[in-house]
């Protein structure tokens, strides 16, 4: 059995993302989304273990001092972070994984696992990425400028990554995600192993 591959999805508050990758999930069994902890308190509707580990400040500095963190960071005051074990558990299982983290972590996990992809989803112009946050509802003006500063930060970094998005049609993005998933699973380095008696018998 082939081993998962890790899949770094990123992009700026706005584009998109979330609903492009819970489509993606929801049409495919052998893909999912790993579940960040984090010391943000629960919203209404959300469930521990679900949508995200709640835990406290201590616990998850604890957790960080024990190296249990593949990858972690402070966003909004809050932080998140990867269990590297659960990760680990997926991939061995022969599940991709998507990781939804910021270019920082996306930094930082590619330097730890080796032949992970990652994807840069990009909103289609500068006036719809604020449209979207507005459109949102419940942020101040203060909150979507805030956003679209470390909207624009986020986007500086996209040439850090394998490939690009642009969230224009959600249709046309997803068929485009879907094919980077496709293809990957496809390349040499990931597929040699599990063929390798295939390739022994045809050039027997």
């Amino acid at each position: 059995m082939s081993t998962g591959r890790l899949f770094i999805i990123s992009a700026p508050s706005g584009a998109g993302k979330t609903s492009l990758v819970n489509t993606l999930v929801g049409e495919k069994e052998d893909i999912t989304v790993s579940i960040s902890h984090t010391t943000r308190g629960k919203r209404p509707g959300e469930k521990d273990g679900v949508d995200y580990n709640f835990t406290d400040l201590a616990s998850f500095q604890q957790m960080i001092t024990d190296d249990v963190f593949l990858e972690h960071a402070k966003v909004f005051d809050n932080y998140y972070g990867t269990s590297r074990h659960w990760v680990e558990e997926q991939l061995a299982a022969g599940k991709d994984v998507i990781l939804e983290i910021d270019w920082q972590g996306a930094r930082t996990v590619r330097e730890r696992i080796k032949g992970s992809v990652s994807i840069f989803i990009l909103p289609p112009s500068h006036a719809e990425l604020e449209a979207r946050l507005q459109r949102r509802g419940g942020d101040d003006a203060a909150v979507i400028a805030r956003r679209m500063r470390d909207a624009e930060n986020e986007i500086s970094h996209y040439d850090e990554y394998d490939f690009i998005v642009v969230n224009d049609e959600f249709h046309k993005a997803l068929a485009d995600l879907e094919a980077i998933f496709r293809a990957c699973r496809h390349q040499l380095n990931h597929v040699r192993d599990s063929l390798k008696n295939l390739i022994d018998d045809l050039i027997a």
